[in-house]
């Protein structure tokens, strides 16, 4: 099952998407410009092999639901996170809300 939803942050609309997998679930946030997601996310990936996609992007681990996955501290960020103010420990909130500032974005 996918469960796609809309989802307010501080203010800021964002999508929240939940994919049940056998034995597993997948999550993630997204924004325009970014987005985080649950521990399944391969971050070396996203800096290493695709470095000049330059995502933005962020990775909780140990989460089950959206909830958690917004207040859960995030254990890696892509390089191109960290150029906008987004870093590790970041609640996952707040890095939405610097993702949905697209002042900072190129």
């Amino acid at each position: 099952m996918i469960i796609i939803k809309p989802i307010e942050v501080k203010g800021h609309q964002v999508i929240g998407i939940e994919v049940t997998l056998p034995k597993t679930t997948l999550l993630a946030i997204t924004t325009e410009h970014g987005y985080i997601m649950c521990g399944a996310l391969d971050i070396r990936l996203l800096n290493e092999k695709l470095k000049e996609r330059r995502i933005v992007a962020g990775r909780a681990v140990g989460v089950r639901t959206i909830e958690q996955l917004l207040d859960a501290p995030l254990d890696m960020v892509t390089l191109e996170a960290e150029l906008h103010g987004i870093h590790p420990g970041m609640k996952g909130s707040d890095a939405l809300v610097k993702m949905t500032d697209a002042v900072n974005y190129r």
